[in-house]
């Protein structure tokens, strides 16, 4: 039985989220399946990856066969790199504690980063909000200034035609005072 290890699709639609299984290569992709071993998650930054890697390391060294994206995920989860270790040891190139303390460089120095990349993804992310905040107040401000010179021309305008109304209703008053006199 050739036995590989991939992907099963699950999730919604343009939202796809994957189980990693060890399937017959014959099953269909979402079907039969001897052992599911963990999920992948596209849909994050970096991508998310729970794996049981004990079982990956098992089914890598008896000759399950990864597709090239399964390939991939567990080459960054280091399951070929300790398959590799053990090979060594095997050979006796070194112990079993040298190898594992390789891998557990090899593991911090990947989990700073997948830190720095975090660190730097919410860097930029703040460094947008406060450049959107800024062009935003910066607008907000152009708009605050044509109103209040609008509420000025307005004030003015209205001003003008109240001193031309006063000025109306003092003439016909004048020519009264003006003709009164001149009557007496």
């Amino acid at each position: 039985m050739a036995t590989k290890i991939r992907l099963q699709r699950g999730g919604r639609k343009n939202y796809a989220f994957y189980s990693i299984v060890i399937a017959d290569a014959r099953a269909p992709r979402d079907g039969k399946f001897t052992e599911k071993i963990g999920t992948y998650n596209p849909n994050t930054n970096p991508a998310t990856v729970d794996l049981n890697f004990e079982r990956a390391l098992y089914w890598v060294e008896v000759g399950a066969q990864p597709t090239d994206t399964v390939r991939n995920i567990l080459s960054r989860e280091g399951v070929y790199l300790m398959k590799h270790l053990r090979g060594g040891v095997k050979k006796g190139a070194f112990d079993e504690a040298a190898a594992q303390k390789k891998f557990d460089a090899w593991k911090a120095d990947k989990v700073k980063g997948l830190e720095a990349v975090r660190a730097e993804e919410l860097k930029a992310k703040k460094e947008t909000a406060a450049k959107e905040l800024e062009a935003e107040k910066k607008q907000n401000a152009e708009v605050a200034k044509k109103v209040a010179e609008k509420k000025a021309a307005l004030a003015a305008a209205k001003a003008e035609e109240e001193a031309a109304k006063a000025a109306e209703e003092a003439a016909p008053a004048e020519e009264a005072a003006e003709a009164a006199p001149a009557e007496a």
